[in-house]
């Protein structure tokens, strides 16, 4: 491969359809876990995950919510913390994900990023996040705003999520639910049925090829030699 002088033709590999299209298909429901990022009595980011998680459940998912109340700021305790555990197994346990946070000086709110930061790329050779799919939803005060699902995006992205392309963002989120903490009818609560529809959709599509959607280049190079088998699959590059 002369042309490509900087690559090593080894550990590069051809798209396999055989592996986008498995034929073992996982039996058990999409199961998503659900975060969100206000401690107060009525959060409203925490009632819009409610209300997604009854939109996932009618549509054939398992779901998880944690609760973030306890957890501790990140290195404000070890990582044996039973609530830092709680959350990483709960990720470990997730094949999709939903993060709802309130806008607070156009970001996200340090509940929900706390959350997001002990959750780590990798522990030992076990990627809580990776391959998983993500949905993103905000709540506002007051005018629509999209900077904490943009905020989100972005770190669904440095943790190696897929995330979908539609999003949810409540304006004036003390309108939209009733006493009972129940959503109105509205747009706003159908482009969470909408958001809900698309993520469960992804995750059925990706779950059983995450690993292989996520395999990399750089990491097979990084773990070294490959097997004669798989050196004869690299041929086909060059």
């Amino acid at each position: 491969m002369t042309e490509f002088p900087a690559l090593e033709p080894q550990f590069l590999r051809q798209p396999d359809h055989g592996q986008l299209e498995p034929t073992a298909r996982a039996p058990h429901p999409p199961r998503i876990l659900l975060l969100y990022g206000s401690l107060r009595e009525r959060s409203y980011s925490r009632l819009l995950t409610e209300e997604a998680a009854r939109i996932l459940q009618a549509l054939g998912a398992e779901t998880r919510t944690f609760d973030p109340h306890g957890l501790p700021p990140p290195d404000g305790a070890d990582p044996s913390h039973p609530k830092v555990q709680e959350l990483r197994a709960l990720s470990l346990w997730s094949e999709g994900q939903v993060w709802c946070s309130p806008e607070r000086h156009g970001a996200v709110t340090g509940v929900m990023k706390s959350q997001i930061d002990w959750i780590p790329l990798e522990v030992g050779s076990v990627r809580p996040t990776q391959g998983r799919t993500l949905a993103v939803m905000q709540v506002s005060g007051g005018s629509q705003s999209f900077n904490a699902v943009n905020t989100l995006r972005l770190l669904g992205r440095w943790m190696r999520m897929i995330t979908i392309p539609n999003q949810s963002s409540v304006a004036m989120a003390w309108k939209e639910f009733d006493e009972a903490g129940r959503m109105r009818p509205s747009s706003y609560y159908d482009r969470v049925v909408d958001v809900m529809e698309e993520l469960v959709k992804f995750t059925l599509l990706t779950r059983d090829r995450a690993d292989y959607l996520v395999d990399r280049y750089s990491e097979r190079k990084a773990a070294g030699p490959v097997s004669p088998a798989e050196a004869l699959r690299a041929d086909a590059v060059g």
